[in-house]
């Protein structure tokens, strides 16, 4: 009996010394794009034996990946089960479990073979989101791994082709003691589900500045007084901002969701910043009236309150102009055959080029919709800033200087609509510049509104832009894909000729759309005196009817 259990006692410790001399094996791996390969790249480095593969990297290793990063862990004990472990920005460790993930791999098998680092290897087919996939692994070592979490099931991959140009190859195998327990579990990694698991990634890769989150745009004389500035009947809303400091290489972008709550019609949109550098500022007119801002005229009769600039005052400089669909979400209820309505609008424009304006600096950020009801529209503004891909500062930010507007976000607050083109004045605007200027450009936005049949909403008209009065540019804003935003339009008319109102042709929008600015190049100016002026041949009224542009200049350069 004592011999027996001194057998089994030997038997335990030879098994117990078997496992923990399985065989551990560190293998690198670099990446190539059409044969070339980069010096700067992170190398990756795969961990493993018999029970568990570590996908990992060089600068993980020694502790220089800037967060947030993953690794990829395959627990082959625990019937091939999927791990991947992300650190984000704050530290937080959070772990996703599929146990499914590599059975659901599909691969065709090939004749081909070849040795890489002195294995023989074999060479399966697979494809990827429609990327071709060329696998190669070997079954030589008894182990499994792959640098990704494709092919890990297969046996020891040891290079990766797809769509024949980028190329992920083994460059060297080594036998190691051990695992290195900073990529074993920890213990304290917070699990989500799959897709949560990737929506805290990506969110962790850029910087999001929520400013309005479900916010109502409407016209009522019952307004909240709140942490938000409302004016104009609630037409507009305002805030005060903090943004963090933006580097050159920085992307920003303005996003904004949008649905109606009540409002039927297309209306002007726009998201603006208040400019707060000099003694006066748009802020200050919306608070004590727009008749206390500096008014221009052009002969017609009429005055137009805090469009152009002024020693004294900068008018709004515009992130983004949307236009609202015919009730989106609200009228979804009127039914088409075919025709499944969008529940909401999402409109997303790239800003990077005013982020001078915003860097490191509190801002009054706003957002108007042009309506008046009572119910209106509700929407979600936020700033994103996306860091550049080479993680570096190079140059300065642009300057900014903010010319004119004529869109007349305070609409509902009294301020007058941009009629002024119906002279050859237009809108003119006297500007100085303290110091030589280089890579000077004019960021312009027009759009034109008002009217049927003849109204310049519907009428393609010549914009010119003179500078010192030399013709600078001229062209002819204009949309023709309306039709092609058909499904956020739910309660936009039909005509008897088969057409929808939002399919219409317009000038430079479309119901659903964001009116993005064009850029027009200006040189080198040298410091002084200068006048820009924009002409367009506006149309005449027509009984109540009315033509009205709205047209934005802010200058860019260095």
């Amino acid at each position: 009996m004592k011999k027996s259990i001194l057998f089994a006692s030997l038997l335990c410790l030879s098994i117990s010394s078997q496992a923990q001399k399985l065989p551990n094996y560190v293998i690198h791996y670099n990446q190539s794009f059409n044969g070339n390969t980069s010096a700067r790249q992170n190398t990756v480095v795969v961990y493993a034996n018999e029970k568990e593969t570590f996908v990992s990297s060089e600068k993980e290793l020694k502790g220089q990946l800037a967060a947030p990063y993953e690794r990829v862990v395959v627990d082959r004990s625990a019937g091939n089960t999927l791990l991947k472990i992300a650190k984000l920005k704050d530290g937080a460790l959070i772990l996703m479990r599929d146990s499914l993930a590599l059975s659901r791999q599909k691969f065709n098998a090939t004749n081909e073979t070849k040795t890489i680092l002195g294995y023989p290897c074999k060479k399966v087919e697979t494809s990827v989101n429609s990327n071709k996939m060329e696998v190669w692994y070997t079954d030589q070592l008894g182990v499994k791994g792959a640098p990704a979490e494709l092919g890990q099931d297969l046996g020891l991959v040891l290079e990766i082709i797809r769509n024949g140009n980028t190329r992920t190859f083994a460059t060297k195998i080594e036998k190691v003691k051990a695992i290195p327990d900073q990529l074993k579990l920890k213990g304290n990694e917070k699990r989500y589900d799959e897709l949560s698991y990737k929506d805290l990634i990506w969110k962790n890769r850029f910087i999001q500045i929520p400013i309005f989150q479900k916010e109502r745009i409407r016209f009522s004389d019952d307004v909240k007084s709140d942490s938000i500035l409302r004016f104009a009947n609630g037409t507009v809303i305002v805030k005060k901002v903090k943004i963090p400091r933006i580097k050159a290489s920085d992307q920003v972008f303005v996003q904004l969701v949008e649905q109606s709550k009540g409002d039927a019609y297309d209306r002007t949109g726009s998201v603006f910043i208040i400019p707060a550098e000099k003694s006066q500022s748009f802020l200050d007119g919306m608070k004590n009236g727009m008749a206390t801002l500096p008014q221009y005229e052009n002969g017609n009769g009429k005055t137009y309150q805090g469009v152009v600039q002024t020693e004294s005052f900068e008018p709004i400089v515009e992130l983004m102009r949307f236009f609202t669909p015919f009730g989106v979400k609200q009228f979804n209820y009127l039914q088409l055959k075919d025709k499944v309505w969008q529940d909401s609008v999402l409109y997303r424009q790239d800003v990077s080029e005013l982020a001078g304006m915003l860097s490191e600096q509190e801002v009054y950020i706003g957002t108007f919709i042009g309506n008046y009801d009572k119910n209106g529209h509700e929407v979600s503004v936020e700033l994103t800033i996306h860091p550049g891909f080479d993680g570096g500062s190079k140059g300065d930010l642009k300057k900014t200087k903010s010319l004119f507007t004529t869109t007349n976000v305070m609409e509902m607050g009294g301020q007058e609509y941009g009629s002024m083109f119906d002279k050859d004045k237009g809108v003119t605007v006297s500007f100085h510049l303290d110091q030589d200027a280089k890579n000077v450009q004019l960021r312009y936005i027009t759009t034109g509104h008002g009217g049927w049949g003849n109204g310049d909403e519907f009428v393609p008209k010549e914009n010119r832009i003179f500078l010192n009065d030399s013709l600078l540019f001229k062209y002819t804003p204009w949309r023709n894909d309306c039709g092609s935003y058909r499904l956020s339009n739910p309660a936009s008319g039909n005509f008897a000729t088969g057409l929808s109102s939002s399919d219409l042709s317009r000038s430079n929008w479309c119901p659903g759309t964001v009116t993005p600015p064009i850029y027009i190049d200006l040189g080198d100016l040298k410091a002084g005196n200068y006048t820009m002026q924009v002409q367009i041949p506006q149309g005449a009224p027509e009984g109540t009817s009315f033509s009205s542009w709205n047209v934005t200049g802010t200058l860019l350069f260095d």
